[in-house]
């Protein structure tokens, strides 16, 4: 076990500063990819903009990297789902509940903020989940699909400036999860982890029911990224119950990300049976959490400076966390008004606001990625996509 991830960390190693090296060297080209669309089913980490369609949206400093200004994603810039798209030659995903501006001929994303894998038993602002979950997002892709049937069939359906995709797109779409860590991490405080554990495998179950799903609807090539060390998470570093033994010599909580390991081999030995029952599809686990823990881990070694300290955040310290002033708020504490506002360098920092990546740490996850040595079983990108340093 420890030759085989120090392998994998040396190929990390070695594939980050070819690319680093290649950014700098190398002019920014269009892929061109026989991926005409990606649909995207998932939580904060790729929602692009669902979730604050529906509901109150961001503030500043939220967006000031990239789009200097709010746009829905929770963080300083792009989701790894944009540079996702980014690399295959499409334009970013329009959310599902974006009633304006949409542009669905390249695909559609279906992630929310908070959205969790299972059903959530409680109004979201009571408990801070979203009620899309993963079942909800599936009902809302079969609806699209039945739209887009009905509107090329018959021309009987006036959607009035939405653009939708052609009616054969979705058995050639690319179909990306990433979403449990919700289910993960909400009710460790009141469960633990042991507690925690003993409904991982529904988890699971449901990611697997969804994609069979999709596949009886069309879909055929799917990609499931698994969790990331949210031990490593300014956060949760500071909300989750641990004690000074449970710490790593890189700053992370060694239990909480021991679980999270333990949940990803059991989607991963998951999604292998899958393979097996659907001979004519590609489902791929995507190890984003190798290439997470390593930026977390030696955040120097890839150009970054903090692993474990947010951004956007409020307390300095080691974290820059505090859980009653969260990035973009103001409050009073102590009779004092206090912000919690972003840093003046966030391409050096892994966490942007405690919970979620930079721009900077999601386009190195993407780069990874695309490399292709993070997928089980073997995928090559290349051999679907003229890829040619796709990602600016």
């Amino acid at each position: 076990m420890t030759v085989a991830m120090s392998n994998t960390t040396w190929g990390f190693h070695v594939f980050l500063a070819v690319v680093l090296t290649a950014m700098v060297v190398v002019p920014r080209c269009k892929a061109t990819c026989s991926f005409p669309a990606i649909f995207n089913f998932g939580d904060s980490n790729t929602d692009t903009g669902g979730f604050f369609a529906a509901f109150p949206p961001l503030v500043p400093p939220y967006g000031i990297t990239y789009f200097n200004k709010p746009v829905g994603r929770t963080t300083d810039g792009r989701v790894i789902v944009d540079f996702l798209a980014q690399g295959l030659g499409l334009p970013f995903l329009s959310p599902y509940l974006k009633s304006i501006g949409s542009d669905y001929r390249h695909g559609a994303n279906f992630a929310t903020v908070s959205s969790t894998v299972m059903l959530p038993h409680s109004f979201p602002f009571d408990s801070g989940v979203s009620p899309f979950s993963l079942a909800i997002q599936f009902n809302q892709f079969k609806q699209f699909k039945v739209m887009v049937d009905e509107e090329e069939e018959h021309h009987s359906y006036d959607y009035g400036n939405t653009k939708l995709p052609p009616k054969n797109i979705f058995g050639k779409a690319l179909y990306t999860f990433y979403i449990g860590q919700n289910d993960f991490t909400l009710n460790l405080t009141s469960l633990g982890i042991s507690g925690v554990k003993q409904f991982l495998p529904e988890v699971v179950g449901q990611i697997v029911k969804t994609i069979n799903d999709i596949y009886a609807l069309g879909g055929r090539t799917f990609f499931i990224l698994n969790l990331a060390p949210v031990g490593c998470y300014p956060g949760f570093l500071v909300k989750l119950p641990h004690n000074a033994s449970d710490v790593d010599q890189f700053g992370c909580l060694k239990s909480y990300n021991n679980a999270v390991v333990d949940y990803n081999n059991m989607l991963k030995d998951a999604l292998r049976q899958t393979r097996k029952n659907l001979k004519d599809a590609n489902v791929v686990y995507v190890d984003t959490h190798t290439i997470l823990l390593e930026l977390f881990q030696h955040p120097t070694s890839h150009g970054l400076k903090f692993g474990t300290k947010a951004c956007c955040g409020y307390g300095g310290g080691d974290y820059n966390f505090n859980k009653e002033v969260v990035c973009g708020n103001t409050k009073v504490v102590n009779g004092q008004k206090v912000s919690a506002e972003a840093c003046e360098d966030p391409y050096n920092y892994v966490s942007w606001d405690g919970f979620h990546l930079t721009d900077a740490a999601n386009k190195l996850t993407a780069h990874a990625i695309f490399n292709g040595s993070y997928f089980d079983p073997p995928f090559s990108l290349h051999h679907f996509c003229d890829i040619v340093h796709p990602i600016g």
